[in-house]
């Protein structure tokens, strides 16, 4: 009879003594080396998990040009802030004046309340219309925005840059005025006027209000609602504060002259 192999008698002593209950003791392994694989990143749906391209940023942000200045006169538009009279001809006791709340809605009676920022007069009418629609046979709606303030933006050098409601028709000139007027430094002829063209996009355009003060039939450009104004320094303003920043405040040198005329030395 042929003796068995060692390792086989080993397999069969570990078999006895997990059958019977008892510990298996410990077998010192021979340790086998893996070669190192790389895998791909594959998620539980078995797809690959592909690095994302690079994006420019360039190209997500470049420079957005202003467009053509236009004298369009865009639709009247409602924001927070409006009162506006509502009236429903077929139900006169639903008749109310209303005010466009900080979130853009308004409240009327009967139905929840209405989105009315930045819609027209036609487009808040039809909303209207179509709420009252459940409620009422005829559902018409008329909506009349009351006078509101001309709400403009003044900044640069002028006296007091802030936000200025302009009673009635209203001009940059008017504007500069109420913001307290022209600096010193402030360049009358090169007065930038920025405005929300028909698509959106900004328009720029420059102002000689230099002339607005002197001559009565200059262009004073009238104002429309949410305009800026801005009157940027002149050029002798901007060397005067390149001077000013270069040698006094930047400097660490402070510089000085003296003139010696005979004995006495002046600084």
């Amino acid at each position: 009879m042929t003796p068995a192999p060692k390792h086989a008698l080993a397999l069969i002593a570990l078999s006895g003594l997990i059958l019977s209950g008892c510990a298996a003791p410990r077998l010192a392994l021979p340790h086998v080396a893996m070669p190192h694989v790389a895998l791909p990143n594959v998620d539980l749906l078995g797809r690959r998990d592909e690095p994302a391209p690079k994006r420019d940023r360039n190209a997500d942000f470049g420079d957005i040009p202003y467009s053509t200045w236009s004298d369009y006169d865009p639709p009247y538009r409602f924001y927070p802030g409006d009162e506006i009279e509502i009236s429903l001809p077929s139900a006169p006791e639903l008749n109310k004046t209303v005010t466009v709340q900080p979130d853009g809605r308004i409240s009327m009676p009967l139905i929840p309340a209405i989105m009315a920022a930045d819609r027209t007069i036609p487009e808040l009418q039809a909303s209207l219309s179509d709420a009252y629609a459940a409620q009422l046979l005829r559902p018409y709606v008329d909506v009349t925005p009351k006078a509101a303030p001309l709400k403009v933006f003044v900044g640069g050098e002028v006296g007091t840059p802030g936000v200025y409601d302009m009673i009635g028709d209203g001009d940059a000139l008017r504007a500069v005025i109420q913001a307290g007027g022209f600096k010193p430094s402030a360049n009358l002829k090169e007065v930038i006027l920025l405005r929300r063209g028909p698509d959106g996009r900004g328009m720029m355009r420059t102002i000689n209000l230099g002339k607005g003060l002197k001559s009565p039939s200059a262009d004073l450009a009238p104002l429309r609602r949410f305009d800026i104004v801005y009157v940027p320094r002149s050029g002798v303003a901007n060397a005067g504060l390149f001077v000013q920043q270069y040698f006094r405040d930047l400097s660490p040198v402070q510089f000085g002259f003296s003139y010696a005329v005979g004995s006495t030395t002046t600084k």
